[in-house]
């Protein structure tokens, strides 16, 4: 079974993150914030299925 407390960390720390980032007003960061922690996620969420 997928870690949804473990996925929701990732993409709220994910969030958190790429705020402050649009508040420093780089956009690329922000970005790559949100994509990593999306994909983190999603592998966390595969692992958790194939076990």
């Amino acid at each position: 079974m997928a870690d949804y407390e473990k996925m929701y960390h990732i993409l709220c720390d994910g969030a958190s993150r790429a705020i402050d980032a649009l508040d420093g007003g780089d956009l690329a960061a922000c970005h790559r914030l949100l994509q990593d922690a999306l994909e983190e996620a999603e592998e966390v969420y595969i692992a958790g299925d194939t076990e």
